[in-house]
């Protein structure tokens, strides 16, 4: 039973894996497009977005999932990947900003109406945003959900699924590049970022201090080395990110006056 939830996991992450390598295949195309159009597009851009597509490429590979099975801290590491490092770069290769100048403006303007909608306005808030985050590390790691993902493997495929999309969508909700219809203000979102910091930080010392996740089969020292791998890579990624939200609200302040994409659709038609 054990080993076939192991390759039943194992054919899910290799499904993610093309996913990713697909998704990746599609930026790159996205970004020949507008260099044949003579548009402009950084290449850095491009470059943290294959940054961020070969770290989940990484957390999904074969000696990772592995480790993750066997080791509390390979497990950790794999979550640091594919929930926060991974995201960041994502996030900065502005993916949706892409997608808005790659289609046509009529459809360009669909996905910016579905964008202001109430319930994606409400989904992409920072709170939601790290309610979905960081709440579900708690539900993970403080409840029995841990043990059952490793005997359910659509459990274990959809928990990382979830790191990477919620993580993603923290970012960008914090910091995130690409236009975003009624978008909160810079001081909410630096609350919102100092709240995910204590979370984080808070939950990294429950797990030192009185051994969680219980009953696992994880010894003591495996988990306080888990715990110190959240609490010290999750403070080196969310000061990443702290870093992306100023050096923002630094643009913003020297140009308040910003044309979104829908604009830009509108000159271009």
């Amino acid at each position: 039973m054990i080993h076939e939830a192991s390759l039943l996991t194992l054919a899910g992450t290799f499904v993610l894996v093309m996913l990713i390598l697909s998704l990746w295949f599609a930026y790159v195309l996205a970004v020949r497009w507008q260099r044949k159009r003579r548009k402009v597009w950084h290449c850095w851009r491009l470059a943290s977005f294959t940054l961020g597509s070969a770290l989940l490429v990484i957390a999904f590979s074969p000696p990772v999932v592995e480790w993750g099975h066997i080791d509390l801290r390979g497990h950790m590491a794999q979550h640091l990947l594919l929930g926060m490092f991974a995201p960041i770069a994502l996030m900065l290769g502005a993916p949706g900003t892409l997608l808005l100048r790659s289609v046509p403006v009529t459809t360009a303007r669909r996905i910016m109406t579905v964008a202001a909608s109430m319930p994606v306005r409400c989904l992409s808030h920072p709170v939601t945003a790290l309610v979905l985050n960081v709440g579900a590390l708690y539900l993970l790691y403080l409840t029995p959900l841990y043990q059952m993902s490793f005997h359910e493997p659509g459990i274990h495929l959809w928990l990382h699924l979830h790191f990477v999309l919620a993580g993603y969508l923290f970012c960008w909700s914090i910091a995130g590049p690409d236009p975003a219809p009624h978008r909160p203000g810079m001081r909410l979102r630096l609350v919102v970022l100092f709240i995910a910091i204590a979370a984080h930080t808070v939950l990294g010392k429950l797990m030192f201090a009185y051994g969680f996740p219980r009953d696992a089969g994880h010894d003591l020292a495996e988990i306080e080395g888990a715990a110190q791998l959240m609490f010290y890579g999750g403070d080196i990624a969310e000061m990443l990110l702290a870093l992306v939200f100023f050096s923002a609200w630094y643009r913003q302040r020297k140009q308040p006056v910003v044309v979104d994409e829908w604009q830009t659709a509108d000159r271009r038609a």
